[in-house]
């Protein structure tokens, strides 16, 4: 049970301008974008602005037995930002300084609070780029280490575990350690930078991040490609992908989920109106290369491979339309929120089975008379599923049926959104109970009193509700 004196000692740690304590909390602070929004209240909400304030934090916490939730933005969707009533939320929105940049190694140290916005604008002029786009730029580094967040870009430059070097860490004990460092490949010991990233903050409470660097490409397009069927947006990718090309993006889009883009942002991208009536599924590629006469060459290249793969057309976009269109893209968890989706699913399968689980996905929405809608990142496998059904119940069978049908096909629950509170009664029943128990063990190593994160991923507990 806490008392003042937690209250007081937390007060001394990052000053009264710096916390909050219920019920005065700023509702922001409650939830993150998860469709299900739980807004427990946590004892305090707490804005430590040092690695020493989070190790004060740490130590008051296990002092009075109460449990941490570590916050960046708040950009997840699955839940795992979601307080403990009675706990501590430590949100680190004032831990965002660059600490260091090291252009010759395409090295950046940042702390957690830094946003990709915050990072790309300190990288201007450098020649270099944080390739990482997960879709929302507000969204914090260390929220992105701790979900292992994706994105439309991951098909070349892969996702956040590709370029985490290394982390500075707060353990359970309050201690300090150092994971990785500035180094491009490491064989030493276990890889515990590796096993941090995409751990939902259930082990160690992040710090400081060490990131791997890309060159920016100088000259990039954006191609729209409409297509008679799904199936065969999924069949030309693993052209494009042996060809040489090297695509920075390939995302699918079907037509209604197009179309709400468009319509919610006013956007006309001159696809010919008898072209649109065939089409069912339109692919977006970006190509980027060092020089222009590169790109003209690689343009001709892909128009040939999508022609004789059945594509209906080809379009270049221009400029303002092609970051339009990303954009919207990138903002499509807002359009379907606001169409009413009552569940977004991220499952990622082998690139290579894509047509089969979009053909049960709608065998599976038919079943339950549900609408369901798609986009994802069909270049890695990741398919972004806006499930339309109001009824809980039967909304969560037929999402069973959906993870079950992507295991089988050998993928998994999430690809980049993380299980948080969202996907846990599913992961727990569908995971292998020796991959959950060695997970469990795992999670007692770092952290035996549960104080980071718990009740989500494999703790199997009930959170408290008073």
């Amino acid at each position: 049970m806490t008392d003042l004196s937690l209250r007081d000692e937390l007060l001394a740690i990052v000053g009264e301008g710096f916390i909050t304590f219920t019920p005065h909390h700023n509702p922001d602070d409650l939830h993150d974008e998860s469709l299900h929004q739980r807004m427990v209240e946590p004892f305090a909400v707490v804005r430590p602005a040092t690695t020493q304030q989070v190790v004060s934090i740490v130590q008051a916490a296990t002092r009075h037995d109460v449990a941490i939730t570590p916050r960046g933005s708040g950009t997840g969707l699955s839940g795992a930002a979601t307080p403990i009533r009675g706990g501590i939320v430590v949100s680190f929105e004032r831990m965002n300084q660059v600490l260091r940049l090291d252009v010759a190694d395409h090295v950046v140290v940042v702390q957690p609070g830094v946003t990709l916005r915050e990072l790309n604008a300190s990288l201007d002029g450098t020649g270099l780029q944080y390739p990482i786009h997960p879709g929302e730029l507000s969204g914090s580094l260390g929220g992105n280490v701790n979900t292992n967040a994706g994105g439309m870009r991951a098909v070349r430059h892969g996702v956040t575990r590709q370029h985490v070097l290394g982390l500075e860490l707060v353990l359970a004990d309050a201690s300090v350690v150092r994971t990785g460092g500035p180094v491009v490949k490491v064989s030493s010991g276990y890889d515990l930078t590796q096993l941090i990233v995409g751990s939902e903050g259930t082990l160690a409470l992040v710090t400081e991040v060490t990131l791997k660097l890309s060159p920016k490409m100088a000259h990039t397009t954006t191609t729209l490609v409409p297509f008679g069927s799904l199936e065969e947006v999924t069949r030309v990718v693993p052209k494009l992908i042996t060809s040489g090309l090297q695509p920075a993006m390939l995302e699918y889009l079907d037509t209604v989920t197009l179309t709400a883009l468009t319509r919610s942002t006013s956007l006309e991208l001159g696809v010919d109106a008898a072209v649109a009536a065939k089409a069912t599924a339109y692919l977006i590629v970006i190509l980027e290369t060092r020089t222009a006469a590169q790109l003209d060459l690689d343009l001709v290249d892909l128009a040939a491979l999508l022609e004789e793969s059945g594509a209906l057309d080809t379009y270049v976009l221009d400029e303002r339309s092609a970051v339009r269109l990303i954009e919207a893209r990138e903002r499509l968890f807002w359009v379907t929120k606001e169409l009413g989706a009552n569940d977004i699913v991220d499952i990622v399968v082998p690139r290579s089975t894509v047509p089969r689980f979009l053909e049960e996905v709608q065998r599976i929405a038919a079943r339950h008379e549900a609408f369901i809608g798609g986009c994802g990142h069909v270049g890695d496998g990741n398919v972004h599923l806006s499930v339309f059904l109001p009824d809980d119940e039967q909304r969560e069978r037929l999402l069973r049926e959906l993870f079950v049908f992507g295991m089988e096909l050998g993928g998994q629950i999430s690809g980049e959104h993380g299980i948080g509170l969202d996907k846990q009664a599913h992961y727990l029943a569908l995971t292998d109970p020796a991959i959950v128990a060695l997970q469990q063990s795992i999670k007692r190593a770092f952290d035996p009193r549960g104080t980071f994160n718990p009740y989500r991923i494999s703790d199997e507990r009930p959170a408290p509700v008073e």
